[in-house]
């Protein structure tokens, strides 16, 4: 099982950051080892001191392909999530600078919690999906699936081209904009059409 996160697919987001507006999916990868499941806690790690939530909404794929045209893309998953991709945000602006990978500040064990998955036959439109996050009960990020520069359809045909798509395989859609630090005694809790998918602690 492999992780494939998509990066600045939210025009408010990449805005925040001073990023350009892709013109194609800008994707990254996360190992096994980076999934954090069952609302178990998640330890702030020794090598940051500007740890940053973001939170995605999360496909799982459940057909294996290669090389899949957008078109045929929706047969290739049944379930929706909601995960976040942690960020170490001092090593990725020391890396951007010095135009070397992201891994470092990306890649990192448990930096991919994720929560339950809901039958994409139970979320209606998958173009007006809404995903929020509070910390500390006060919602830090909120968006909807909507303002994506690149739907899901559109991420899986573009990643499949250079990445086989294996069951299990998580897909991290992006973040919008709110994207912040969180600190050690923080409770993330995040939401997919209102419904709670997880809250854990940073300790």
């Amino acid at each position: 099982m492999k992780v494939i996160c998509i990066g600045r697919n939210y025009i408010n987001h990449a805005k925040e950051l001073n990023n350009p507006i892709p013109s194609k999916p800008v994707f990254f990868m996360k190992p096994d080892t980076a999934v954090l499941r069952k609302n178990l806690p998640f330890f702030y790690p020794e090598f940051t001191q500007d740890l940053h939530h973001e939170v995605e909404i999360v496909v799982r794929i459940s057909k294996i392909g290669k090389y899949i045209q957008e078109e045929f893309a929706h047969k290739h998953y049944d379930e929706i999530g909601l995960g976040i991709d942690f960020t170490a945000r001092d090593l990725q602006n020391e890396q951007k600078k010095k135009g070397l990978p992201w891994e470092i500040a990306k890649a990192f064990d448990s930096s991919a919690p994720i929560g339950d998955f809901i039958p994409k036959s139970e979320l209606g439109d998958l173009n007006k999906l809404s995903l929020s996050l509070k910390k500390n009960e006060e919602t830090v990020q909120s968006g909807s699936s909507a303002d994506m520069i690149f739907t899901i359809d559109k991420i899986i045909a573009y990643v499949s081209q250079f990445v086989s798509l294996k069951i299990g395989d998580l897909i991290f859609t992006g973040t919008p904009e709110g994207v912040g630090p969180v600190k050690i005694g923080d409770r993330l809790t995040g939401f997919l059409n209102d419904k709670e998918m997880f809250s854990f602690e940073v300790k």
